[in-house]
């Protein structure tokens, strides 16, 4: 049963990477066995197509994500921290990333949307779930913020979903740039578009660790 279950998780890290790398339509069953290590049978013994394969590397992916966003999002710092961790966490992936392989590899699910949403339903549905899961638990901190008379907007629900739209685009431009430094740009437009009525430290200024 282990030796099953790492063959399956071989193949699932193998898919990622080569998503990451070079998209979704490029890759073929074999590539990604080989790459895994694994024997061709084995991907259809897990996976019955490559679209399966795709919505599991997805679902892999937001479980690890949503993680840590409810980590942060749900902490006991103020709204407006909760929101500035969120986004100083995801420049410091992208960050890390560009170190480690030399190239920002953006997010799985904004690179999926755009090569993918046109081709098949059960993805675009699936990342579809996940970006509005996004837009609510942002939504449930903006509404923090107005209790506490920290923001001005009136509408907290397409608030939350200009926060995700403005944090997935400037992903998008680091990678298009190879630049995670775009991210920086984040917060104080964040704070602009939510009205904050208070002065907040900038993504970068509190001495974290990158």
């Amino acid at each position: 049963m282990g030796r099953t279950s790492d063959a399956r998780e071989k193949i699932l890290s193998a898919a990622r990477s080569l998503i990451e790398l070079r998209g979704y339509s490029a890759l073929g069953v074999a590539e990604i066995c080989k790459t895994a290590g694994v024997p061709k049978g084995s991907f259809y013994y897990f996976f019955q197509s490559k679209e399966a394969l795709a919505l599991a590397v997805i679902d892999e992916h937001w479980t690890a994500q949503r993680h840590d966003w409810t980590r942060i999002l749900n902490s006991d710092a103020l709204p407006l921290e909760r929101l500035r961790r969120l986004f100083e966490e995801t420049e410091a992936a992208q960050r890390a990333g560009q170190r480690s392989c030399g190239t920002v590899s953006g997010c799985l699910f904004g690179n999926l949307t755009l090569e993918m949403s046109n081709q098949t339903e059960a993805v675009r549905k699936r990342l579809q779930e996940i970006f509005e899961t996004q837009v609510e638990m942002v939504d449930s901190v903006i509404a923090d913020a107005v209790e506490r008379d920290e923001v001005t907007v009136a509408e907290t629900r397409e608030a939350a979903r200009s926060v995700v739209a403005q944090l997935e685009g400037q992903v998008l431009f680091a990678k298009l740039h190879n630049d995670a430094s775009r991210l920086s740009a984040v917060w104080p437009n964040c704070l602009a578009l939510l009205g904050a009525r208070t002065p907040q430290a900038p993504v970068g200024a509190r001495g974290d660790s990158r």
